[in-house]
């Protein structure tokens, strides 16, 4: 009678959980749909889905194992999710990056460069970082640069590290201290001629920047832009590493950190919004890139995303995680490309010289 018991309730327990599992993954699913301006928690939900996956696949598992009928509810709702899966793992597979491209092929660069600031802590180190991060960007030969959290002084003309092989360049100048003579912001670098540029204002710092590249007979339009930041400082990453630990004080922690990540959510749904309307007015084919501090599952994402490709999905493998704080599984950074560009080549480049690790992409404009 005991051992009768003791199974019926704990197949009742696997049961609620699976349920719950099922619920949240299917409200995470509807993420794209709805502007976090408006409900912000789906941008939590969105965080979570990767391992909301992973835990319906496990119950796929386990219900085959020990009860077949069961599997169907995981099955199910992993099928009605399907567009989330496809989003968050690329299963193409990634062959070698080669440095040679081919002739009618141009290559890209995205990289959050984290204000030249470097991961070491050493004074000598950090003095050695803007020529660094330079160094790393131009050995991988790019036709085209598009870098974010980039500064520029009077003292470091950081222009000036790109210029003698990239001449073009077009700068948000977003942030500017010291009567103009210090500035940072996005910024876009070009071998080839730019016949045009411009800027679009958020509301609420930073903007989203574009420039129209001449190649050959060709023209083109690059966008990039860094949206809002959860702008954590040391102090919240202390108090997740709190939360994580059960502190007494992780409460407090966690109120703190969701108002912080409440306030980027809703100003992100509005910058995507502004973001989307800018591609879809391009005269050009183009390519947006950046950092949109938001993962493959959230409004900011299929809002900017549309119809474009996105280069790691089409040429890599795996999860591609491009930040590496909080999280593992984090990618924040994006290629996307109209569908009259082929991506050939895609790869993502760790120097450990920004929290950010570089994405580099060789594309063709089909004829």
């Amino acid at each position: 009678m005991a051992k009768g018991w003791f199974r019926r309730t704990t197949k009742k327990f696997f049961i609620v959980i699976n349920a719950l599992l099922v619920l949240f993954f299917l409200l995470a699913a509807l993420s794209p749909y709805i502007n976090p301006d408006d409900f912000w928690l789906h941008g939590l939900l969105a965080l979570t889905t990767p391992y909301l996956i992973i835990s319906l696949i496990l119950f796929v598992l386990f219900w085959l194992i020990t009860k077949p009928i069961w599997s169907l509810m995981p099955i199910i709702a992993l099928l009605i999710g399907w567009q989330q899966i496809a989003v968050v793992f690329a299963w193409t597979g990634n062959s070698i990056f080669t440095k040679r491209k081919a002739e009618n092929h141009f290559r890209i660069v995205n990289w959050n460069i984290q204000s030249f600031n470097g991961l070491s802590k050493n004074v000598l180190a950090k003095k050695m970082v803007r020529n660094e991060v330079a160094t790393s960007i131009l050995k991988t030969y790019p036709d085209i640069i598009c870098l974010q959290e980039f500064n520029n002084a009077a003292s470091e003309n950081n222009i000036s590290l790109f210029s003698r092989t990239h001449p073009y360049h077009y700068f948000s100048k977003d942030y500017q201290r010291n009567d103009g003579t210090y500035q940072a912001g996005c910024i876009i670098f070009s071998k080839y001629p730019m016949i045009d540029s411009g800027r679009v204002v958020f509301p609420s710092e930073e903007s989203l920047i574009y420039a129209d590249i001449l190649k050959g007979n060709d023209t083109m339009r690059i966008f990039t832009t860094h949206l809002q930041s959860f702008k954590f400082k040391k102090k919240d990453y202390a108090d997740i590493e709190k939360i994580k630990e059960t502190a007494e004080s992780s409460f407090s922690a966690s109120l703190s950190l969701m108002r912080k990540m409440k306030a980027a959510y809703k100003k992100r749904g509005v910058q995507s919004d502004l973001v989307s309307t800018a591609l879809e007015r391009s005269p050009y084919p183009s390519i947006i890139t950046g950092d949109f501090n938001d993962v493959p599952n959230s409004y900011t994402y299929f809002n900017i995303k549309g119809s474009k490709n996105d280069a790691f999905l089409q040429k890599s493998f795996g999860l591609g995680r491009t930040f590496f704080s909080i999280a593992p599984t984090l990618r924040i950074d994006y290629i996307l490309l109209d569908n009259q560009f082929e991506v050939k080549q895609f790869d993502m480049v760790d120097e450990a010289l920004s929290d950010h690790i570089m994405l580099v992409a060789d594309i063709r404009l089909k004829k």
